[in-house]
């Protein structure tokens, strides 16, 4: 005898972080699911080659 019980699982929405991309060359700001998009990542330039965009906040650590 198999008794099947259904437990009640609660989905967690799966954070999406939007990370933006500069083109080297011309500096066309595109976003990681424009890129997903597309059959080849390539600039609207023709540029293949992408930087990461960082924010202008510096962080300062203290020394131990």
């Amino acid at each position: 005898m198999i008794i099947m019980v259904q437990e009640d699982i609660e989905e967690t929405p799966v954070e999406s972080f939007e990370v933006k991309y500069s083109c080297l060359r011309c500096g066309t700001s595109v976003s990681n699911t424009e890129l997903s998009r597309l059959p080849e990542i390539k600039c609207i330039c023709g540029f293949r080659v992408f930087t990461k965009d960082r924010p202008p906040v510096v962080k300062t650590v203290k020394a131990i």
